[in-house]
């Protein structure tokens, strides 16, 4: 595996670049009302010119070409907007939620094509015109003796543990849809087929998805507390190209 697709793995092997997910000293939603944990207010934002308040870029120093995200207004409402031009980035936030009491993860967002090399079984082919990472904290309890060291050494090393886990969901070109896979690099990322192929392209699409029943499938134990989510529309293994728009997403009680 090449140096720039090693720097795509997520940090539970021990991939430094992800720990901006991790849970250390979390960043509280935006606001919590009633039973609903606003994770992006995007369409609030008011100032164009800069990411939504509390995200952050995830950039990978090995891959020269990164992909761009700017707030732009769509519709008469502000979504975010991803280029990716045979390029890999994305944008991450910190966020402790419970996924017991807030299981369901809703959101909207657009693509303007899939990728004709797109295939979720191969590490050439993982690339998706859009996905979300939802990270999971780490808990001493779910993992072995060893793994523990691993983990503690981490933290020695970096003041704070990586994720144990995470869910991909993901917009494919050819998968079935609810597909549960293993990332190709780690099955410490499970990937989720929640849209594919080219059926909806450049149509806003609405999704909500049960992240606790959904972790419970794909890793067949009960989650852990959510420590961060991300965005992300990459293009570097395939060498294609996309653009995708984001709207607000919120975790919900119901």
């Amino acid at each position: 595996m090449s140096e720039q697709n090693k720097m795509k793995v997520y940090p539970l092997i021990c991939s430094i670049t992800f720990l901006s997910l991790s849970i250390a000293t979390a960043t509280l939603a935006d606001k919590e009302i009633a039973d609903t944990i606003i994770a992006g207010s995007f369409s609030t934002a008011h100032d164009l010119s800069r990411l939504p308040e509390n995200w952050e870029p995830l950039e990978f120093k090995d891959i020269d070409s990164h992909t761009s995200y700017q707030l732009v207004r769509e519709n008469d409402k502000t979504v975010i907007k991803a280029d990716s031009k045979a390029s890999s980035s994305g944008i991450t936030r910190k966020m402790t939620v419970n996924p017991l009491d807030h299981p369901f993860l809703s959101w909207s967002w657009k693509v303007t094509n899939i990728y004709e090399k797109g295939d979720v079984s191969t590490r050439d082919g993982d690339d998706y015109p859009a996905r979300i990472y939802i990270t999971f904290a780490y808990d001493a309890d779910k993992v072995d003796f060893w793994d523990r060291v691993k983990y503690n050494t981490i933290k020695l090393f970096y003041g704070e543990y990586p994720p144990i886990n995470a869910i991909n969901y993901i917009w494919a070109s050819k998968a079935s849809k609810e597909l549960i896979t293993p990332n190709p690099y780690t099955d410490k990322v499970q990937m989720i087929v929640v849209e594919s192929g080219d059926d909806r392209l450049n149509t806003w699409v609405t999704m909500k998805r049960n992240i606790a029943e959904d972790y419970r499938k794909a890793f067949g134990e009960e989650p852990p507390v959510i420590s961060g989510i991300a965005l992300m529309t990459d293009s570097d293994n395939t060498g294609e190209s996309a653009t995708a728009w984001y709207g607000d997403i919120v975790f919900t009680s119901q």
